[in-house]
């Protein structure tokens, strides 16, 4: 799973980065280094040509959490966060999309959380958050979907009568990174991005790939990022391993 990540790029940034043709966003979104759903996020896509205009590039900002085009209100997309790979192409939620309406979410990395022996009050697992980034402090481009629902609320003459929203693909991670949690965004390679996002060529999960071993490293931060009220680059400072649970994956684990 896909529950949070870091995106401090500007809108400037990431056009040239992706090679945008045009930027469609409305007001500019802050850098925010706790990303949750329902947030709006930078997206990379690509919209059919029309008769005004060729097929473009563009960088939009999307609600994240996927509202299906059939969906009776937005409420559906707090849940639709994340789309595994091995179902995408066939659930009824994701499957037109994945057809003809990808994307690339750009982050700095992602956090997930080690469940560590220790115990709560409650009895439930202590869970130490992890940063994961690629080690070359790149951006990282995420597999994802988008989709345009049309909100029954807004009336007809509205200027804005559609929600665009979006999900993350996920996979299995592999070993080294699955030692901290057992699930991972899906990552495009740059020389595949333009055959992923052309909404004319048939989707093919082939282009599809976890993140090649070594490129991503791994280290634990500081339980702030657990609420979603904190923000700021101090989130994604890493943590020294002194102190930390022994049975903690130790954060160099994307070396080996």
């Amino acid at each position: 799973m896909c529950g949070r990540y870091a995106s401090s790029r500007a809108a400037g940034e990431l056009a040239d980065e992706f090679g945008v043709d045009e930027l469609r966003v409305d007001d500019l979104l802050p850098a925010d280094w706790n990303v949750a759903p329902t947030k709006e996020v930078y997206a990379v896509l690509e919209r059919p040509p029309k008769e005004d205009r060729p097929q473009e590039r563009q960088l939009r900002a999307l609600r994240w959490g996927l509202v299906p085009s059939w969906a009776k209100d937005r409420s559906i997309g707090n849940r639709m966060i994340n789309a595994r790979m091995e179902s995408v192409a066939e659930k009824p939620a994701y499957r037109k999309a994945f057809a003809s309406r990808r994307c690339l979410l750009p982050a700095d990395g992602y956090y997930e959380w080690y469940a560590t022996e220790q115990r709560t009050k409650a009895g439930k697992p202590v869970k130490q958050p992890f940063f994961i980034r690629p080690r070359d402090g790149g951006v990282l481009a995420m597999a994802g979907l988008y989709e345009i629902w049309r909100d029954p609320s807004k009336a007809d003459d509205d200027p804005h009568p559609f929600l665009w929203s979006c999900t993350v693909i996920t996979t299995d991670a592999p070993d080294d990174l699955g030692r901290i949690h057992d699930r991972m965004p899906l990552m495009v390679e740059r020389d595949r991005w333009g055959e992923w996002l052309d909404p004319s060529r048939p989707a093919t999960l082939d282009l599809l790939v976890p993140a090649a071993p070594g490129r991503l490293e791994a280290y634990p931060v500081a339980t702030r990022v657990n609420s979603v009220d904190n923000n700021g680059p101090e989130l994604v400072e890493p943590l020294p391993a002194e102190g930390l649970p022994a049975e903690v994956p130790d954060p160099r684990g994307t070396d080996e």
